[in-house]
């Protein structure tokens, strides 16, 4: 065995447990649902989206606002804005020639605070 794989973590077992099995697969999404979690997350793999996602968590901003705040341009931050929208994360108003943007719903803070909760533990 080696020595960087903890006894515990090896299984020698070679029998399925059905029922486990079946159950499970009952319960699992469909292949689409699956496929557009994938790429919900693949969203949140980009640090820029993430601090953006994290000030819109903390107050509506326009463009200028955020590029300010992450020290970027407004071109780079209306990209991931771009980015963020067609994941429907976010959504945007317009208040006269400046365009807010806000966290889309509710679900989209509570994933973004469940995951700083998990790295923080």
């Amino acid at each position: 065995m080696s020595p960087l794989v903890p006894e515990v973590d090896k299984c020698d077992c070679t029998v399925i447990h059905e029922d486990i099995v079946k159950k499970v697969r009952e319960n699992m999404p469909d292949e689409e649902s699956l496929m557009d979690l994938a790429d919900l997350f693949k969203v949140f793999a980009d640090s820029t989206r993430v601090k953006i996602l994290c000030a819109l968590s903390l107050s509506e901003m326009c463009v200028c606002d955020i590029a300010s705040l992450l020290g970027m341009t407004n071109s780079a931050i209306s990209h991931q804005l771009r980015i963020l929208k067609q994941s429907k994360l976010i959504k945007n108003r317009r208040e006269g020639k400046v365009v807010y943007y806000s966290l889309g719903d509710e679900h989209v803070n509570n994933i973004f605070s469940q995951g700083l909760s998990h790295v923080s533990e």
